[in-house]
């Protein structure tokens, strides 16, 4: 888990552990009855909503969200800038080698449809069409955690109304009915933090992931079509960086030395990776 993340999870479980001790009732906040009817009433509403299969990949995808960040666009620039030098001085079937060195799966796959000779318009037509399907995929798995953020405060209020229930049926008893009311209470409040802290932050992991992702990858995109025309290093560079927020741009105000430099090093970092002498 990312760093920013550990410190959110672990301000949330300071904030309300604190706010259950500090009054000294913590243990009127745990009822066994309500976080069932919550858990499984919301559990058991997404399974029949979804296959299983999806939900799968959904959990697969949060984990991957938060666990594994994906590549930002300076790294992104970094290395087509190199694969752009490497292009330019030895051809582009050599991009072949360095693209199953890739760790980006959308490059590889870029890398793959320019060394097969696809025209600008087919190669941009088939990486256009799987951003699509990416796009479309990334939504669903995101819309199974927004439903589930839907579900969990309706199932604490079905709770709340089972409690009273009780609470009604030994109104004649102080002590059933007392023993009611904790559940009536905390049902609600685990469905309404289930929401608020687990499945609405989880969909908007993977829609800023995505979001990132697709940005990403309309990069490769454009940068692998400007490789094959081995456009001017610096040309490349401002192009690629238009992508940046203008403080990002560090590459416009360089020299093309300076340009030329980095993609050496680069190059030769690379290579002393992969063993390459």
């Amino acid at each position: 888990m990312r760093k920013h993340s550990s410190i959110a999870v672990a301000l949330f479980a300071t904030a309300f552990v604190a706010a259950f001790a500090i009054q000294g009732h913590a243990a009127l906040f745990v009822n066994a009855s309500a976080l069932v009817v919550v858990t499984c009433g919301t559990a058991a509403a997404v399974f029949l909503c979804y296959p299983a299969g999806d939900l799968v990949a959904a959990l697969r995808v949060t984990l991957n969200a938060y666990r594994e960040p994906p590549p930002t666009e300076r790294e992104v620039i970094d290395s087509l800038l190199e694969l752009a030098l490497v292009s330019r001085g030895k051809g582009v079937l050599v991009l072949e080698r360095m693209g199953e060195q890739s760790t980006i799966s959308f490059l590889k796959r870029a890398l793959g449809l320019l060394i097969d000779g696809f025209k600008d318009e087919e190669l941009t037509e088939i990486l256009h069409a799987e951003m699509r399907h990416f796009r479309q995929r990334r939504a669903q798995f995101e819309r199974i955690f927004r439903q589930a953020a839907l579900f969990a405060p309706a199932f604490g209020v079905a709770g709340s109304v089972l409690g009273l229930v009780d609470m009604l049926a030994g109104i004649s008893q102080t002590t059933e009915a007392i023993q009611a009311i904790p559940m009536a209470l905390t049902a609600p409040l685990y469905g309404i933090v289930l929401a608020n802290a687990l499945f609405f932050p989880a969909a908007e992991a993977i829609h800023a992931k995505t979001q990132r992702e697709l940005l990403n990858q309309q990069l490769i995109t454009d940068g692998v079509l400007a490789i094959r025309h081995e456009p001017n290093p610096r040309r490349l560079a401002v192009k690629l960086e238009s992508f940046l927020t203008p403080s990002a741009r560090t590459l416009e105000q360089r020299s093309l030395q300076d340009i030329r430099d980095r993609l050496r090093g680069l190059r030769a970092a690379s290579l002393a990776a992969s063993g390459v002498v």
